[in-house]
This record gives structure tokens, sequence and C-alpha cells, in this order.
């Protein structure tokens, strides 16, 4: 099956890619053709992230997985679209570059036969110039942490050794 996706930047501005992929391939093969039809240089790390319908994160799908003695993340070249996207969870969020956090919108927006002589990925439809730095992210803290208005008024207070090495 083929699986028509939507990839929306999220920006002010319309800025978006509709792709059309195998549901068989591989996450890393659909983050290449992200990367491709945005314009980016692909050598930067990226991440998956399975989320609710209100756009809620939840499990990350990592491009590589950078921990020092390995972790049980998912990794995007084991993970297959038709194994975490489907009509009963159409959403995920793409994130790419964590240092400049180009993140993404990604809906799954109809699922066809596949054609005969086209290749997969392919860009259907591009909407809108990737600005030249991605937009700016305002972060709101979790209504349910509360923080100590009374700060730190010294490293003594931190509790840590500072020769520790």
């Amino acid at each position: 099956m083929i699986y028509k996706i939507r990839v929306i930047l999220d920006a002010k501005d319309d800025i978006f890619r509709d792709i059309e992929i195998q549901d068989s391939n591989s996450l890393e093969e659909f983050h290449n053709a992200i990367t491709q039809a945005f314009g980016f240089m692909g050598d930067e790390m990226a991440s998956f992230y399975t989320c609710d319908e209100e756009w809620n994160q939840d499990e990350e799908i990592a491009l590589f997985d950078v921990s020092e003695n390995g972790s049980d993340i998912r990794l995007m070249n084991e993970t297959f679209l038709k194994n975490i996207m489907n009509e009963r969870t159409p959403k995920l969020i793409y994130v790419y570059d964590f240092l400049n956090m180009w993140t993404f919108f990604v809906e799954l927006a109809d699922i066809v036969e596949k054609e005969d002589g086209r290749a997969y990925p392919n860009t259907l439809f591009s909407f809108g110039e990737l600005p030249d730095m991605p937009p700016e992210k305002k972060f709101v803290a979790d209504p349910g942490i509360e923080f100590d208005d009374d700060g730190l008024e010294s490293y003594d207070d931190l509790d840590f050794d500072e020769n520790w090495n």
C-alpha cells in the first residue's frame, strides 16, 4: 500500500510537502524523503515521535542511538511506517537538526494502491519556501509541574562535588 502523507513545517506561514511512500518503507527512508523534499543536506540528527490526536509527543524513534552503552530506543532503520502509522494513529512529529529544531507535523492523508511504473517515495506537491532559519519556538511549562520561585542562591545549593573528575 502507498501512504500519502502531508509534512508541515511548524511555522506561521504554510510550508508543507505531500509525499507518497510505501507503507513497507522504514522511517529512515521516510526521513530521507523528507530531507530531500525540503532541501536539507540530510547530514543532521533527526527523530520521529509518536503522538496523540492533540500532537502531544510520546515515544522517540531516532536516526541513531547515541547512548554510550546502547539503550532501548527505537531506531528509524528498524521501524516501518505501517507499524506506527495508520488510520487509528495518523500523526507523527518529526524533528530535524537538534541544534536548530526544525519541527514538522506529519499526518497520514490517504492510503492507496501502488501504481505500476511509479517510483516511491515521491514528492507529490510542494507548497511554500523553507526559511533560512527555523521558526522560533515558545516553550510552555506543563501546568502540572510546580517550580520553586526561590531560585538558587549559590552553587552550594546544588549538592554536588565540584572536584568530581
